[in-house]
């Protein structure tokens, strides 16, 4: 209940405000068909010799966002103008009308040849198929029913390993859509395991145990044998408690050779064989996990920290040919750097920073492919720059592929930097495109994702659609609040325990500063994010009226509910200590549904029908509550969607119901 000297302000406010003209904004379908239409790379491979490079390149749909399809191209490196396009199309009957899927490259040791896979027979189906550069020819190596990723040539050339999740009927990871489950629930387990194709015969051998899911691999040096990360059990959920396996080439055991007390990613054999690199700490989903950089013994023990010191994020990593050294990419004070660090000493030498984020290698959110001689390819983006494609030693990169120029979208981004209790904080603003002096403008918050997860300088993904407010005459807010990669272990652990504590008051903080620095409207800030974010905006208007409006996307409202709802209820352990039939209080204190009598936020919530981390449950109960007590609120739920939306269509229609929410909640006005 608003209180009555709150009330008298109220009408005060209210009394002595008019309605400002906002500038004409730029129509929003037009503005995303031209996100879409940006050079969107995605994925960068260099041959081993370094005269090769081959990209992937999302193909911009028909009908107005998002991107649709794949491509993969190759060029020559220094005549990287003259690409030309492989495609698997060539090689079967594929609908030259439809869409393809072609991605995960792979080089073969000698760089004649190029690995990739492609759904160019039947759709959703993915293959492994080589193509040699020198005479363009095209072979399809398999004819396999599931999911198949993540092929690499085998240390002589004579194969290909592949994760291969037989009969599996989605794709891995819990991004994606999940069906209804119906009849006995949870008695059939895919299992996502190692398999390898011979290059001449195309036999397809699974090679890793039947019981045994594997998320990651690396072949040895001699070839006899796979690094793994691996868990027994549901593939989606045990991520988080992975182990790393040696696993046998040509029998198939598995041996364990570390069970940790961490998450662990990315494990990588030394040149000579006797060690394993990998990443351990606290950690959010495949593909963006992070931490700091372990070396082991190949054959078990324990491992060493050698980046304990560190201020960032080891998100990749790759051996130095013939040296100690290790090639790591990082997150730093919210930008990206690329180290090289001895793992005898742990010294660690920077070798690159900036503010942007790059790509290369498919299945990391940072990282680079890089030859035995330093020349690498890597895609470069950042708030204010689309993905290009840059080749060269690192730090001196020249771009490959000539882009034209364009219009700003909105403004150039600003690194901000705040302190709140003990915590240096860090973040970004990102502007309008044009700032009239003497006009206030409205603000949104984007709380990431994750929880270990960071807002950095990129291009706007269908999921990240903040920067898309600011095409529409919004300055945009993106905090990395503690909790955050990017800034040190102990940052990322101090959200344990104490989700929507310690976070929350860091983004109010920050807000703060932001609105005593810049031309913010303190009276028409609104707060939104996906996942993690989504519930970071529903626990926010509960322990809070700052807010005037609120777009929760796949959310959740109740942590003791949600953990026995969700698919993936692992990862909740290392943040709250004990499963929450153990210990339901410190559950309790962050759920955000114990609290909802608070709320006096319109607030609009977002879900796919069929989301396994943020089950469409959780949005329900908390739109229910909200409608019950009389607040303003909207639920959408869009079908056949996971945790990250597919068709373009409902990427579309998301982005305007987000925008005209906080535009019809978030009036503009001036005082006088």
């Amino acid at each position: 209940m608003i209180n009555r000297t709150a009330a008298i302000h109220l009408m005060l406010l209210a009394a002595a405000t008019v309605v400002h003209a906002e500038p004409p904004r730029p129509d929003l379908a037009t503005t995303m068909q031209r996100v879409a239409d940006s050079a969107n790379y995605v994925e960068a491979a260099i041959s081993p010799d370094g005269r090769w490079v081959a990209w992937v390149r999302e193909n911009a749909g028909d009908g107005h966002v998002a991107a649709v399809g794949t491509s993969v191209y190759v060029a020559a490196r220094m005549h990287a103008d003259a690409a030309r396009r492989v495609s698997a199309a060539s090689a079967g009957p594929a609908d030259a009308s439809r869409a393809l899927q072609e991605k995960a490259l792979a080089w073969s040791p000698d760089s004649a040849s190029l690995a990739f896979l492609s759904d160019a027979e039947v759709p959703g189906q993915l293959q492994l198929y080589v193509a040699r550069i020198a005479d363009h020819s095209l072979r399809r190596l398999t004819g396999l029913k599931g999911f198949v990723a993540t092929p690499e040539w085998s240390p002589d050339g004579k194969s290909i390993a592949i994760l291969f999740t037989e009969n599996a009927i989605r794709a891995a990871g819990p991004l994606e859509a999940v069906p209804q489950e119906t009849g006995v629930i949870g008695h059939e387990i895919f299992e996502q395991r190692i398999a390898t194709v011979d290059l001449v015969t195309g036999a397809v051998k699974q090679i890793s145990p039947a019981d045994l899911y594997v998320y990651e691999y690396d072949w040895s040096p001699d070839g006899a044998s796979f690094a793994v990360t691996a868990a027994h059990g549901s593939g989606d959920n045990n991520w988080y408690i992975a182990q790393i396996y040696i696993i046998d080439r040509n029998s198939g055991t598995a041996l364990s050779v570390l069970k940790p007390d961490m998450q662990i990613a990315v494990p990588r054999w030394s040149p000579d064989g006797r060690r394993i690199a990998f990443i351990g700490g606290l950690m959010s989903d495949e593909s963006i996990a992070s931490g700091d950089l372990y070396v082991m013994p190949a054959a078990g023990g324990l491992p060493r920290n050698l980046t304990a010191k560190g201020g960032g994020s080891t998100f990749w990593l790759k051996w130095l040919p013939k040296s100690p050294h290790i090639l790591t990419a990082d997150a730093l004070d919210g930008a990206s750097g690329l180290s090289e660090v001895d793992s005898d000493s742990g010294m660690s030498r920077p070798l690159w920073r900036g503010a942007e984020t790059i790509t290369g290698p498919a299945d990391f959110a940072r990282g680079i492919s890089i030859t035995a001689d330093g020349v690498s390819a890597v895609i470069r983006q950042s708030f204010n720059e689309p993905p290009t494609l840059w080749s060269g030693k690192i730090g001196t990169w020249r771009p490959l592929v000539s882009a034209p120029p364009s219009q700003p979208l909105w403004g150039k981004a600003e690194n901000l930097h705040w302190s709140n209790d003990e915590f240096p904080v860090q973040g970004w603003l990102v502007p309008p495109a044009i700032v009239e002096p003497g006009h206030l403008y409205p603000m949104v918050v984007w709380a990431h994702g994750g929880p270990a997860w960071l807002n950095a300088p990129a291009w706007p993904k269908q999921v990240d659609y903040a920067t898309l407010l600011a095409n529409q005459g919004y300055y945009v807010f993106l905090p990395n609040p503690r909790g955050s990669a990017g800034f040190g272990e102990k940052f990322k652990r101090a959200n344990i325990k104490d989700m929507g504590g310690g976070d929350l008051r860091d983004i109010l903080a920050g807000i703060r500063h932001v609105v005593a620095t810049h031309p913010v409207d303190d009276q028409r800030v609104g707060i939104t994010g996906w996942s993690y974010g989504g519930y970071m905006a529903m626990w926010a208007i509960t322990q809070t009226q700052r807010f005037r409006a609120a777009v929760g996307g796949a959310g959740c409202s109740d942590l003791l509910s949600y953990y026995g709802e969700n698919g993936i209820d692992e990862w909740l352990i290392p943040y709250f200590g004990a499963s929450v039939y153990d210990n339901p209080d410190v559950y309790a204190k962050s759920s955000p549904i114990n609290f909802i009598k608070r709320v006096r936020t319109p607030t609009l919530l977002i879900v796919g029908d069929g989301d396994v981390e943020s089950p469409p449950v959780q949005s329900y109960e908390y739109w229910h509550a909200l409608k019950t007590l009389g607040v303003k609120t909207e639920l959408v739920v869009y079908p056949h969607e996971g945790h990250e939306f597919s068709d373009p269509a409902h990427v579309l229609d998301r982005t305007r119901r987000i925008v005209s929410w906080f535009d019809e909640n978030m009036p503009s006005t001036v005082t006088h």
